[in-house]
């Protein structure tokens, strides 16, 4: 990312001034905001974006866990503070470092570079994309940093993970940012098939379907409530009549 906007949020004023001194060493950082409590900083957040928030605890009103506990979506997080006894609630709350008073530069430096790392990993994935090129049977995906290659042919299916996807391949396992709408839309329709609002199979890798779960090799996938007959339909190459046969069949078993 460019320019790390950063909210500095401390009740004590030299505490601010350190800080912004610290910062100002820093390529990349700047200060967008300095504010003297917790409640004050939550104003500063709704105005504008914030990428790293430098917070102290032990403020009043509002303390600095507190606050954060408020936020839905609290930027990147260092705590800054004269009491170590909080390090562990500080972690649980996903902070990237925990500062304890007084810290030298050097220090101040290593917690920066964490927060940089962090928002390396939050930076938006580009979107999985088709490839553009017809005879090109992939897709691309951004991958612990790296983009890949994911061939139709090696895919066995997608499992949706909230903000992510997993692709399970012959080959492994990957992970990227993606929603599994999105990838549904990329994906060619004659090879993949949306079974359930968590996973997206290739057809041609479905081996069998027992009850309403479809077997990929050792994986079971299921299948939506009301998307069965269509679902076999679709990859056993059978009409409503064929489908409904299967059902049937099981039935009598």
């Amino acid at each position: 990312m460019s320019t790390i906007k950063t909210l500095l949020v401390d009740d004590e004023y030299l505490a601010l001034n350190l800080l912004e001194t610290f910062i100002k060493d820093v390529p990349g950082l700047e200060v967008v905001a300095k504010a003297k409590s917790a409640v004050a900083a939550l104003d500063v957040l709704n105005e504008q974006p914030v990428d790293l928030l430098f917070l102290d605890i032990q403020m009043p009103t509002l303390s600095g866990v507190n606050m954060l506990k408020t936020l839905k979506h609290p930027p990147v997080t260092i705590f800054t503070t004269a009491y170590s006894e909080y390090a562990i609630q500080a972690f649980e709350l996903n902070v990237v470092d925990y500062l304890v008073k007084p810290f030298p530069f050097e220090r101040f430096l290593q917690a920066v570079n964490k927060a940089k790392e962090q928002l390396r990993l939050r930076q938006p994935a580009p979107p999985i994309a088709a490839a553009i090129n017809s005879n090109n049977h992939f897709i691309t995906a951004k991958v612990d940093g790296k983009i890949v290659k994911l061939f139709y042919d090696d895919i066995l299916f997608v499992e949706g993970l909230k903000e992510y996807v997993r692709f399970i391949c012959k080959s492994g396992k990957y992970v990227t940012l993606e929603s599994l709408k999105n990838l549904e839309e990329q994906l060619p329709a004659d090879r993949f098939l949306r079974v359930h609002k968590s996973y997206i199979v290739s057809k041609e890798k479905v081996q069998s379907v027992l009850g309403n779960m479809l077997e990929i090799n050792a994986n079971k996938i299921p299948i939506s409530r009301g998307k069965r007959e269509e679902v076999i339909g679709e990859i056993f190459g059978v009409g409503s009549m064929g489908a409904s046969s299967f059902e049937e069949s099981e039935n009598e078993d």
